[in-house]
């Protein structure tokens, strides 16, 4: 089983979490309280930044709303997008991550990504000293690759240390997480909180009917999502949501909360009213048909072995 987060008065994390990313940047401080309030009262008690959101407004905004209700909800924060793993990177801005956030201590401190020029026993050995000093409570890592997260699992372990939750790419369009990722956190007991739950918004259909959005505005979202077959199995999403009377947006997150290795999606928008779609899919259930008919938009990556007939 994937591990249970809690926060420090006991509270469980819930289905889905929430990602700040937007706060402070294409959401300012009046749309970030409204979809901060829409998601505590769906029952969201899992909140996600990092350091290198929107300049750390993100962060800022983050911990201003989270203040009055600190005790009873789960929060992360990254270090190293920028910068490395390195001891001097991580205590340098975990650092200010704690100032802009007014905490002395995070629930979750992810690796926002892996670090292949710096040793991960200066990194975990970095960590493990946060953690006894009480300024954070769990250990994550985000974007890696299955082998690293094994890798950095025994490493960590010889600091009496263990990686507490994984932040990987996942959703209807991008299932290589399934491949070796779940199968690894399920056998290390990691937690597994996905990002893009919706493709960027591909999978809301926006961009069908010529919205804008990361697809149109980013690069490298085009590029992540540039091929046709996405674009088709969005289609199908629009088409299957159509017929049952639910929000695509609905359906694509609780896709992703459905997998046996009981992911917690990460949830997140520009204001309240995108976001209530996706706050909907905490309370909708995927039956074994719905969900098997979602499943087949996609391919199904192949095992790690490549032996299909295994499949």
């Amino acid at each position: 089983m994937t591990h249970a987060l809690i926060s420090r008065d006991g509270t469980p994390a819930s289905r889905l979490a929430f990602g700040t990313m937007q706060f402070g940047g294409r959401a300012d401080e009046t749309q970030s309280r409204a979809m901060f309030e829409a998601s505590l009262d769906a029952g969201i008690t899992h909140f996600d930044t990092a350091h290198a959101y929107t300049g750390g407004a993100s962060e800022e905004i983050t911990g201003r709303l989270i203040a009055p209700h600190r005790d009873r909800l789960i929060l992360a924060t990254k270090a190293g997008y920028v910068g490395g793993s390195t001891r001097e990177n991580i205590l340098k801005t975990f650092d200010i991550s704690r100032q802009r956030l007014q905490m002395d201590q995070v629930d979750i401190l992810y690796l926002h990504r892996f670090d292949d020029n710096t040793p991960l026993r200066e990194t975990f050995q970095t960590l493990a000293e946060l953690k006894q000093k009480g300024q954070i409570r769990y250990v994550g890592v985000s974007n890696f690759a299955a082998w690293q997260v094994v890798k950095a699992q025994w490493v960590a372990s010889e600091f009496d240390l263990t990686i507490d939750i994984l932040q990987p790419m996942y959703n209807i369009v991008k299932r290589q997480a399934e491949v070796e990722l779940f199968p690894a956190c399920v056998d290390q007991g990691i937690a597994i909180a996905p990002y893009s739950p919706l493709g960027g918004g591909l999978l809301t259909g926006k961009y069908a009917l010529g919205g804008n959005g990361r697809l149109v505005e980013d690069k490298a979202y085009a590029s992540r999502y540039a091929p046709e077959w996405m674009h088709k199995a969005a289609a199908g999403l629009q088409e299957i949501a159509a017929e049952v009377g639910v929000h695509a947006a609905t359906l694509a997150v609780a896709w992703a909360a459905r997998h046996p290795a009981g992911p917690t999606p990460i949830i997140s928008a520009r204001s309240a009213e995108q976001l209530t779609p996706s706050l909907a899919a905490m309370d909708f259930t995927l039956d074994d048909a719905l969900y098997a008919r979602l499943t087949a938009l996609a391919p199904t990556p192949a095992p790690a072995t490549d032996r299909l007939e295994e499949a």
